[in-house]
């Protein structure tokens, strides 16, 4: 059998692993600095805790796990013979992998609502999976990174999730990316204006894919679900709106003059931009995107969306929102939650692409230590052990053959180090350091060796 991999998943190489490892640290070192705490979800749900929190679409892009056994049993063949297959899908499944991390977190707030201590302030890092098309900055196999507070209903969280954007991008050198902002009250009160609020979900829906499809496909699509041509043109206005933030926030109050929602939703935006343009933001730019819908059945106040820098093809690299009846589906109602996610796989390939992985993030091998057999081999662990203690990554080759062939082995793994430690240079308490770019070598004292090879990888 041809070895292959199913479309949408990836291996990753050691240096990808060393990349992406420190990716997911300074994430790490961001939520823990603003007091947010990691949490594990396991991989796969139950059907029922997924199904109907991400819309029409997201529910159909749900993996669902095969029932084993005898519950094979219960399969709904007359619903196969109706043609109705996501009654027969669900009756040969009671699981499905998570299609994000936002619903599972609901569902563990609720479990352990009685060992959290609220404003509980949660980070997670895990994969999650979605049956999409493969294609570039898209998988069916990809990882969330997600950090989330819930049970306070203040807007300084928000502040503070745009922040959480703002410094990790810093932090990893990613100056120019776009932090995108709506309000589902302001689309709640478009969707008034041009009368048709009983139709939030297929406005929304629609909305949503303009970058994708365009103005034209959006009106074909609203016209495909019952919108008026008349509903339509009251949009176009909302495409030209244009200006700073502020500007823009100005120009939408004044089109939902008439919504008393849709004006709530301008004024928490206008307090979330007012407050982090005092407070300053480093390398982030942010604006005012009334078309931004995410899809999500969920977000009831503010949404986000990153947007990568200019000049780099990819979409999406972040996004979120305020949900406040999530954890309602498992029996707990009023407790308010804001989220956001950072896209970790798109993150990675912006960063490959602008060069912004420091070389130091590689972990590679820093020495090796040459093996001339059993003489020398156990001095040479010893030091080996020395090294290591002190951080530095260190080998030794496990086998005693041709000298070229094991300097070839450093060349090809690109160890910078190598340490030759015969019988000769034993007995004279000395081994001969390497370098295997230069090619210069010189003779060091045994009992100086690791200091010396501590100063040479300073």
């Amino acid at each position: 059998m041809k070895p292959s991999l199913p479309k949408g998943t990836r291996d990753f190489s050691s240096r990808e692993v060393a990349q992406r490892n420190y990716l997911k640290n300074v994430l790490q070192q961001t939520f823990e600095a603003a007091g947010f705490q990691p949490i594990e979800t396991p991989s796969f749900e139950k059907s029922q805790t997924l199904l109907g929190k991400y819309g029409e679409e997201g529910d159909r892009l749900i993996f669902k796990i095969l029932s084993n056994g005898e519950k094979l049993k219960k399969a709904d063949l007359k619903a196969l013979e109706e043609n109705r297959l996501g009654a027969f899908s669900g009756s040969l499944s009671e699981k499905a992998l998570r299609y994000d991390l936002t619903v599972p977190f609901a569902r563990f707030v609720v479990q352990h609502q009685n060992d959290l201590v609220f404003p509980f302030k949660r980070y997670q890092i895990q994969p999650v999976w979605r049956a999409d098309r493969p294609q570039h900055g898209r998988f069916q196999e990809f990882y969330q990174c997600d950090a989330d507070v819930v049970g306070s209903t203040s807007l300084w969280q928000e502040i503070e999730l745009c922040q959480l954007y703002d410094t990790a991008f810093t932090k990893l050198g990613l100056q120019g990316a776009t932090l995108k902002m709506n309000n589902r009250k302001v689309l709640a009160g478009i969707a008034e204006i041009i009368g048709a609020a009983d139709q939030l979900i297929d406005f929304t829906v629609a909305l949503d894919k303009l970058d994708k499809i365009g103005f034209d496909g959006v009106v074909k699509e609203l016209t495909e679900k019952g919108f008026s041509a008349a509903a339509i043109e009251k949009i176009q206005p909302l495409m030209e709106l244009s200006g700073t933030a502020f500007e823009r926030l100005e120009q939408l109050a004044s089109f939902l003059s008439s919504s008393q929602i849709g004006l709530a939703g301008v004024e928490e935006l206008r307090f979330v931009v007012d407050q982090l343009d005092q407070i300053g933001l480093k390398g982030i730019e942010l604006a005012i995107d009334v078309t931004l819908a995410r899809g999500l059945n969920y977000y009831t106040g503010c949404i986000f969306e990153v947007a990568a820098p200019k000049g780099v093809k990819m979409g999406s690299i972040g996004g979120g929102g305020r949900y406040d009846d999530l954890t309602a589906g498992f029996g707990m109602k009023n407790m308010s939650g804001v989220g956001i996610s950072f896209g970790f796989d798109r993150i990675y390939l912006v960063l490959e692409e602008l060069g912004l992985f420091p070389a130091s993030v590689q972990n590679q091998t820093q020495v090796l230590f040459t093996n001339f057999g059993e003489a020398a081999a156990l001095k040479a662990n010893q030091l080996i052990a020395a090294l290591r203690d002190s951080g530095i990554r260190t080998e030794y080759y496990p086998d005693a053959v041709k000298m070229k062939k094991q300097l070839s082995y450093a060349n090809q793994k690109q160890i910078p180090w190598v340490v030759l430690l015969g019988e000769e240079e034993l007995s004279r308490e000395e081994a001969v350091l390497k370098n295997m770019e230069s090619g210069e070598q010189e003779v060091q004292p045994l009992s100086t060796l690791s200091k010396k090879i501590l100063v040479k990888l300073a």
